[in-house]
């Protein structure tokens, strides 16, 4: 019997590295260390970037505060071992976006709102991973944070009008 249950643990290894990969792939653009350049950012910075009142530094250094959060979740190796750090960046995260809230004024309510129910349903993700590793869970938690990350692209490319630094394809 424990040949077969040395089978099923490499296999499942392997399902989690797969995964590990897929997550990789899905949110580097060809590139294995840094955040995806959508060509929506591209166009919005080629856009005239207006100035906006001194409220505008803070606002700009939260738009930053929530994409150097967000590229610290893009890295996670996501694996049931990884649980904890995977909670760790969501809190960031979601800690960067209140700022983010509250300094915007309502501004950017869309992209803002859609970034918090994406990290919820990784939270919730996160929460099956823990409870019942696998692959299943695994891959749930690969499909939460493509959602996370393209939310996060959207907010940052609405806030890079005002804010040009904020723009999704930070470097590595």
């Amino acid at each position: 019997m424990k040949p077969g249950i040395a089978a099923g643990t490499a296999r499942w290894k392997l399902a989690l590295a797969v995964c590990g990969l897929a997550l990789l792939a899905g949110c580097g653009s060809g590139s294995t260390s840094s955040a995806t350049s959508p060509s929506a950012a591209a166009s919005a910075t080629s856009s005239s970037a207006a100035a906006a009142p001194s409220s505008s530094s803070a606002l700009c250094a939260d738009a930053a505060a929530v994409r150097a959060s967000l590229d610290e979740l893009r890295r996670i190796n996501v694996q049931p071992g990884a649980v904890s750090e995977i909670i760790s960046d969501v809190n960031s995260v979601k800690a960067a976006l209140t700022t983010l809230v509250s300094n915007a004024h309502g501004q950017f309510q869309a992209q803002t709102s859609a970034l918090s129910t994406a990290l919820n349903t990784l939270s919730t993700a996160v929460g099956s991973l823990r409870a019942s590793p696998g692959v299943s869970t695994v891959s749930g938690v690969v499909s939460a944070l493509g959602q996370v990350n393209t939310a996060g692209q959207k907010l940052l490319a609405a806030v890079n009008t005002d804010c040009p630094s904020a723009s999704p394809s930070s470097s590595a």
